[in-house]
């Protein structure tokens, strides 16, 4: 399978810190790849550095093989790059459908409302809802909804069952399950060791801003050592 994403060597620094040393990691075309690891190791500054959000000091992104080092967020976004952030940035006073028709830069090949519906058929049921009076749950299929709007080519996920509900962290893994259908790749950030594995087929696990193992989510699975150590809690939260 060829490589969609590839991160090599980036450092990242916040006023005169380091925060990632050295990040390699990749993502291949339809793949869907977990980034674990305890909260503040740089999981998220790592989604922000892909998507232009911040610059790297050294190293190299690449994206279907072109170099995307130190492109705006804007850019990054039309090459088909979106990210889902841990507060999942819908808008609170407009309805669910109100929210999936905001204009966005790339007009070109966005999905339909039907198509959109047809993926998250609860979003229909609840087209006349603001985004304030949906359930978390609801909030984040919204901001999934809306991310893959552009048919991105790589969806970048960070934290999506934050704050949710057992019974409504399966309906997040549905969901991603649903992307991989749909032949978008994911890159997801997430703290729910158990939902991150199910979902995935690869995994990276990071500590310091380092990566410390990479490996099947089978074979993470089945090492307490590296969960109990890097992550820690294996169960669903």
């Amino acid at each position: 399978m060829t490589e969609l994403l590839q991160c090599d060597d980036i450092h990242v620094g916040y006023e005169g810190s380091n925060v990632l040393n050295g990040i390699s990691l990749s993502v291949e075309e339809e793949g869907v790849v977990s980034l674990l690891g305890r909260n503040g190791v740089g999981k998220t500054t790592t989604l922000r550095t892909v998507v232009g959000l911040l610059n790297p000091t050294s190293g190299c992104i690449h994206f279907s093989g072109e170099d995307i080092t130190g492109e705006e967020p804007h850019q990054v976004y039309n090459r088909g790059i979106s990210l889902v952030t841990e507060d999942r940035s819908i808008f609170p006073e407009l309805t669910v459908r109100e929210n999936l028709l905001v204009p966005v830069d790339n007009a070109d090949g966005l999905r339909s409302l039907p198509e959109l519906y047809d993926l998250f058929p609860k979003l229909e049921t609840l087209e006349s809802s603001k985004g304030k009076h949906l359930s978390g749950g609801e909030q984040q299929m919204l901001a999934i909804a809306r991310a893959i709007r552009s048919n991105p080519r790589l969806l970048l996920l960070d934290e999506p069952s934050e704050g949710l509900a057992p019974q409504i962290i399966e309906d997040v893994a549905d969901t991603i399950r649903k992307l991989h259908s749909e032949d978008v790749a994911v890159l997801l950030v997430e703290q729910n060791v158990e939902l991150a594995l199910d979902v995935t087929s690869q995994a990276y696990i990071m500590d310091h801003g380092e990566i410390v193992f990479q490996g099947s989510s089978k074979e993470v699975r089945s090492r307490d050592d590296l969960i109990s150590k890097y992550i820690g809690v294996k169960g669903r939260e």
